[in-house]
């Protein structure tokens, strides 16, 4: 059965910096090409990095290019997102999902909220 779990959100000010986890469960996590996306309140879901299965194709959405990075470790079946210099505006659930866009299967998501 697939499962997806993200972690390592939380509540940080601007300018600080979290990182985030996805683990896959269940499937061949090396075998895909994995996003993060997130939802902010109110709002529609937006793609904001992806990588493919071995790492050497990255894109970024211009919001966050320059300050996250996506990595992957495929032996530890784990997705990554280092962010750095948060702005309010990231606040938001992050998800990684399956593929690159906003379609693919999905975890549960976890929440980052930027506030001074």
């Amino acid at each position: 059965q697939l499962q997806i779990a993200e972690s390592g959100g939380g509540l940080v000010q601007p300018g600080e910096s979290l990182t985030l986890s996805c683990e896959g469960y269940g499937f061949p996590f090396g075998d895909y090409g994995w996003s993060w996306i997130r939802q902010a309140p109110g709002k529609g879901v937006e793609w904001v990095a992806y990588s493919n299965r071995i790492g050497d194709d990255i894109e970024y959405a211009d919001s966050v290019k320059g300050r996250f990075t996506i990595s992957r470790d495929n032996a530890k079946n784990k997705l990554y997102l280092q962010m750095n210099n948060l702005k309010v505006e990231d606040t938001a659930v992050y998800y990684c999902a399956q593929g690159i866009g906003t379609g693919g299967t999905r975890g549960p998501g976890t929440r980052v909220t930027v506030s001074s």
